[in-house]
């Protein structure tokens, strides 16, 4: 787990990819792999067994597990599961990916690619964008792409192509987060074109969500809220409150974005409604970031653009309470959300010292280029509402160099 950087939270949501993809019904919690932590389980079950090796690529043995003496099975060469682990966690997480090439392409092909997709989504949720995640993400779409040339069914390649739509989504995302939003443009199309093949809506889905986000960047707001729209329309949306949620808030926020109070506190509405008709079930990784959480936070930007500032930021209070911890970089960015809301209502020294939480919750890693430019904003709109405040020059001192090269 450590060479991987899985925490418990993520090793069994990697193991629950490979037992989808396997078709098995059985699921792993926390609480489940604690218990193997800590020996008080010494043999998981046949499929669970399965899936530990699909994500570690080595027998079960070699993890530390037992198996009762009446079920031991002859040790298996450890030089066929062997593999080499880079430095990087990105690395480590997409190195289950690069085995040989098969002549048949089958379930757990698929779930090794699931379970990488998973692992690089959980190192989005900890650090944010960066050129390594994108290169993982690449290297997963063209490995599902690859696969194709093996024997497969066709329920397989459909499931190959709408791997390869998220791991292009992926790596869109990480630009959009990094903020080389050509590149991410690059990826997006290939994206859409590949969840198109694979028949997959909820991967159109996935493009789309990411594609209002990239016109957001662009400040192309009428773009953001028809990408937005176009999610709305797919039948995942239709099928999935939680999705149909997603579509309803971004489409907010391109309205609050063009000043469109009715129509952005309308669709919010919706997506709210929506919201309260979901029900936990199986979603892709990429959904995960997506719930309560996500909607206050988003709604809390929705009101800043409103002009409605002490609403966003008890939105961005509520954001913050209901964010689970391991979203770090989502945390950091609903954190500068309220710094901006309390700047907003002329509360400057408690919007600068919200800020320093930013800083302290991404202690270790580069702040994506996203959060530095929103950042950027906070200190323009300091600059404007206090320019002779000795806060908002100490901000200045204190933080610039961090701020803009960290």
């Amino acid at each position: 787990m450590k060479q991987l950087g899985l925490t418990q939270r993520e090793l069994a949501k990697a193991l629950n990819a490979h037992l989808r993809a396997a078709g098995e019904y059985d699921t792993v919690s926390e609480r489940t792999v604690r218990t193997w932590l800590t020996g008080k389980s010494a043999w998981p079950r046949k499929a669970k067994r399965r899936a530990l090796e699909g994500v570690f690529r080595c027998p079960v043995e070699e993890l530390g597990f037992t198996p009762p003496a009446s079920n031991a099975r002859p040790k298996e060469d450890s030089s066929v599961f062997r593999r080499t682990f880079v430095t990087s966690t990105f690395g480590a997480a997409a190195s289950p990916l690069l085995g040989s090439r098969q002549s048949t392409v089958g379930a757990s092909d698929v779930a090794r690619l699931r379970a990488g997709l998973d692992s690089l989504t959980a190192l989005d949720d900890r650090r944010g964008g960066h050129s390594e995640l994108e290169e993982a993400a690449l290297d997963g779409a063209r490995k599902a792409v690859e696969l194709q040339k093996g024997s497969a069914s066709q329920r397989i390649r459909l499931r190959l192509f709408s791997l390869a739509a998220s791991y292009s989504a992926a790596a869109a995302w990480s630009c959009i987060d990094l903020r080389q939003l050509d590149r991410a443009q690059v990826h997006l199309n290939e994206a859409l074109r590949l969840a198109g093949m694979a028949q997959d809506s909820t991967a159109q889905v996935q493009v789309w969500n990411a594609t209002a986000m990239l016109a957001h960047q662009r400040r192309d707001h009428g773009g953001a809220v028809a990408a937005a729209q176009a999610a709305q329309a797919l039948s995942a949306t239709r099928r999935d409150p939680m999705v149909a949620s997603l579509a309803h808030a971004r489409t907010a926020l391109g309205h609050s974005n063009l000043r469109d109070g009715t129509a952005a506190l309308r669709s919010l509405r919706y997506a709210e409604s929506a919201l309260s008709k979901a029900h936990p079930e199986p979603r892709p990784a990429w959904l995960q970031f997506y719930g309560a959480a996500e909607l206050h936070a988003l709604t809390a930007i929705v009101l800043d653009r409103l002009g409605e500032h002490a609403a966003a930021e008890a939105a961005s209070y509520r954001a913050l309470s209901a964010l689970p911890d391991h979203f770090r970089r989502n945390r950091a960015l609903a954190t500068t959300r309220l710094a901006l809301a309390q700047l907003h209502q002329g509360e400057v020294e408690q919007g600068c010292a919200t800020t320093e939480q930013v800083f302290a919750l991404m202690a270790g890693a580069p702040l994506p280029a996203r959060m530095r430019s929103l950042l950027g904003d906070f200190y323009r709109d300091l600059l404007t509402l206090a320019p002779n405040a000795a806060t908002a020059r100490a901000w200045g001192d204190r933080y610039r160099s961090e701020w803009s090269t960290t």
